[in-house]
């Protein structure tokens, strides 16, 4: 970072089923959470960033900054970034540049969505607006589709086999047991993950995170120092559809954003103590601690199967706690946050991509005082 961008405040909803909320009450009430803590006032706030996919859709409501601004007494000026599944993080990447560049002092970003009032088959259609339009969708493939081709042709390559992927979305909601944030908390035996009905072969219905509502707001700043600091906010890109890569078993713009990630913060894999990765399906999980460089390729189920120092999803991830889209990526950084405070470790590291692995952000996080 070319200057020191603090975490001073974070806010979250649980994540669910909010049928008596609407968007706008999610995101008032995640940045009222974030507000009563943090250091600054609200008149301290010299932007705000919203992250959002699916407000049109949903809630038949656009404009997503004007609205978040009216929430503060003197309407800063606002903006909604929307990147699919990675609309979260690319909003603190927004910040983060918003920051650096001098032009605010302190951001407000806030991520969220409201996805249960609709119907699953207009979800589904929804969020296949992440890929391509002319590619994909026209052979009829969905997001469950296409990340079971992924699974089927990794297990060609790896010899992964279906008892091995259950242990990955069991282990997450196991850590999603004591958050109390979390649309599940319970746990799920290994065994019930490969017994439940089948979405998109090999891919079963515990394999794939829910449908969610919710919202998570962070305050970042260079104004009001604190014991939290952005230590590298990097995002890549790759095709949106999987039809132009020559692989579908590694995505690209994770390997290439973790790389420069390291670089900016001074740190390596060894250092991160605490990982929060986007397991939209289980396969991601094991996609992306590979891609991140903590599991050589076709061995991220050892990670699984025989445990390490780093945490791996200790909120719970995305299978747990819901994924409302554009609130995980902002979310993933909160949770960073509270694990880092408990376990005084110095470093954790959010990961959260959109599509098919087509846009990535990878945001490090330093326990300035560890």
């Amino acid at each position: 970072m070319q200057t020191d961008v603090y975490l001073i405040g974070t806010g979250q909803t649980r994540f669910g089923e909010w049928w008596g909320k609407s968007l706008k009450n999610l995101m008032g009430e995640a940045v009222d959470a974030a507000m009563e803590g943090a250091p600054c006032s609200a008149l301290d706030i010299d932007f705000i960033v919203v992250a959002n996919m699916l407000g049109e859709t949903v809630s038949g409501q656009a404009h997503l900054g004007a609205l978040a601004s009216s929430f503060l007494p003197h309407r800063p000026p606002a903006i909604r970034v929307e990147a699919a599944c990675a609309s979260g993080s690319v909003a603190l990447h927004t910040a983060c540049a918003l920051l650096e560049s001098g032009r605010a002092e302190t951001v407000l970003v806030v991520g969220a969505e409201k996805m249960t009032d609709a119907p699953t088959d207009a979800i589904t259609t929804a969020l296949m607006g992440a890929a391509d339009g002319e590619l994909d969708a026209p052979s009829g493939l969905t997001f469950p589709g296409i990340f079971g081709l992924i699974a089927e042709r990794y297990m060609h390559e790896f010899g992964l086999t279906r008892e091995q992927l259950n242990i990955v979305s069991s282990i997450h909601h196991r850590n999603g047991v004591s958050n109390p944030f979390a649309q599940f908390r319970q746990e799920i035996p290994a065994e019930s993950i490969g017994a439940s009905p089948l979405v998109a072969s090999p891919l079963r219905l515990l394999d794939c995170s829910p449908v969610s509502d919710g919202a998570a707001a962070c305050i970042l700043s260079t104004k009001f120092p604190g014991k939290f600091r952005i230590a590298a906010s990097q995002m890549s890109t790759d095709t949106v559809s999987i039809t132009e890569r020559p692989s579908i078993t590694s995505f690209s713009a994770t390997k290439d954003a973790v790389v420069r990630a390291f670089e900016e913060a001074g740190a390596e894999q060894n250092d991160i103590a605490h990982l929060e990765l986007h397991d939209c399906f289980s396969i991601a999980a094991l996609l992306a601690l590979e891609d991140l460089g903590f599991a050589e390729p076709g061995r991220g189920i050892q990670w699984y199967e025989e445990g390490g120092s780093m945490t791996v999803n200790g909120s719970g991830g995305l299978k747990a706690c819901g994924h409302p889209v554009a609130a995980t990526g902002v979310k993933q950084l909160i949770d960073i946050k509270k694990q880092l405070t408990a376990s005084g470790q110095r470093w954790g590291m959010t990961h959260n991509f959109g599509g098919a692995g087509a846009t990535c952000a990878i945001h490090i996080l330093e326990h300035a005082y560890a």
